[in-house]
């Protein structure tokens, strides 16, 4: 039996084991920061005096903060590959972390939390982690880089009731130093085996257990030479493409930033306690993961900006459902519909490699990061801005509705680009 199993897992494609290990960094990352920076929203405004615009300010201009470092970032995870970026992460981000448990005024909280926390996530965690799939696979890209991204909400589940517990049993201070001492002592030994790339030990990138198979002088010599069929970074920038998608992208950024940072305020806006509304926290991220999954097979079999475009309408009717809830098991269903919003993620990662090749993969990604993010300020400021002067989320809510529209129209717009031709050498 455990002869069977070995040979089994032996069989097993090298790729998703890097998929693995990435996908377990943003477990933790997930669990401790993505969604685990909304348990400290209302604590630290609270303790600290700040209003929910100066709140906002803090937790989502740090994620716009990050994406400073986003071109620069890109260009050295296609140079040297993601291990040194994701190991520098866990590092500074887990003590960003532990300066967060110390901070006591609104100029602490902004210098730790926009410098040392979100430059390093940002980096190490969406960015470099995501280069993974797309360097190591090929066929089954999809469904490689849906796992991917589901483990940020697979760590909303398992991860963030931990924090939340420890927040609201021992105190936000407590749990922001608990969750610095966990990015040190577990990220960093979690991403040592990570492996850049499959032709840096002889594989051809594939998804495949026969690639396993591919071991050749001629798989080595592929990462070194240019893949012909790869767009160069300018000639990315120079396509309507890749700016439809940057459209689209920002636009479903707006979204889920606004909604991801002000989810328990706007549970408790719809009635429930804190710790309810931590509990619904988990459920998303629960949902989150079957969504992902669901979403990365479909567009592995259908038209991606077809699939993309679906996903935003149906995210659409879940946010006119949380508008108009009364009763908590709507609230439910509205987890259910918007759950596809962050299960589109994966595909628009996968649209670019398929639009553009996997040569130039982080770097595009880091420009669409650079100028995407930013509107992961507007959407949560604005919110916190209107709640405090109407004490209400809903004009907001209805500004989603017509972003997500948006969306959708830029996403459905989508083909696949030409590569230029190559100039012809005069004679």
């Amino acid at each position: 039996m455990l002869n069977k199993l070995t040979n089994r897992l032996k069989g097993i494609y090298f790729g998703w084991w890097m998929v693995a290990i990435g996908s377990a960094v943003r477990v933790l990352a997930g669990g401790l920061h993505y969604y685990g920076s909304t348990l400290f929203f209302l604590p630290v405004s609270q303790e600290l005096g700040l209003s929910r615009t100066a709140t906002s300010l803090v937790f989502s201009l740090s994620r716009a903060q990050g994406a400073l470092e986003g071109p620069f970032a890109g260009y050295i995870i296609d140079r040297y590959g993601p291990r040194p970026v994701m190991l520098a992460a866990m590092f500074f981000t887990g003590i960003g972390y532990m300066a967060f448990a110390g901070v006591h005024s609104f100029t602490a909280l902004m210098v730790v939390y926009m410098g040392l926390i979100s430059l390093s996530y940002q980096a190490g965690v969406m960015d470099a982690t995501m280069s993974i799939p797309a360097n190591w696979f090929v066929r089954h890209r999809s469904a490689a880089m849906a796992w991917m991204s589901a483990s940020i909400s697979l760590g909303g589940l398992l991860v963030t009731p931990l924090l939340a517990y420890a927040v609201h049993g021992w105190g936000w201070r407590f749990g922001a130093l608990a969750a610095g001492i966990a990015f040190v002592v577990l990220g960093i030994p979690i991403t040592l085996p990570l492996v850049r790339s499959p032709e840096s030990i002889g594989l051809s990138p594939g998804g495949d257990p026969d690639d396993t198979e591919k071991k050749s002088a001629a798989a080595s010599a592929i990462s070194t030479a240019p893949r012909q069929s790869d767009f160069t970074f300018n000639q990315t920038l120079a396509t309507w493409q890749f700016w439809a998608l940057v459209v689209a992208t920002t636009l479903r950024v707006f979204c889920t930033a606004t909604i991801t940072v002000h989810f328990v305020p706007i549970m408790t806006w719809k009635g429930l306690t804190e710790a309810h509304a931590a509990i619904l926290l988990s459920v998303a991220a629960f949902l989150a993961v079957p969504a992902h999954m669901t979403v990365g097979y479909l567009a592995d079999r259908y038209d991606r900006s077809r699939v993309l475009a679906s996903c935003m309408l149906v995210s659409l009717v879940g946010v006119l459902i949380l508008i108009y809830a009364s009763h908590e098991w709507q609230l439910w269903f509205y987890l259910v519909l918007f759950s596809v919003t962050e299960a589109a993620f994966p595909v628009t990662w996968s649209a670019i490699v398929d639009f553009f090749g996997r040569n130039n993969f982080a770097k595009i990604r880091g420009a669409m990061s650079f100028i995407y993010t930013w509107v992961g300020v507007v959407g949560p400021v604005s919110a916190g801005f209107i709640y405090d002067r109407t004490q209400n989320y809903g004009a907001m809510l209805w500004a989603l509705v017509a972003v997500l529209a948006i969306s959708a129209v830029a996403y459905s717009l989508l083909t696949k680009p030409q590569l230029p031709a190559a100039p012809v050498p005069h004679a």
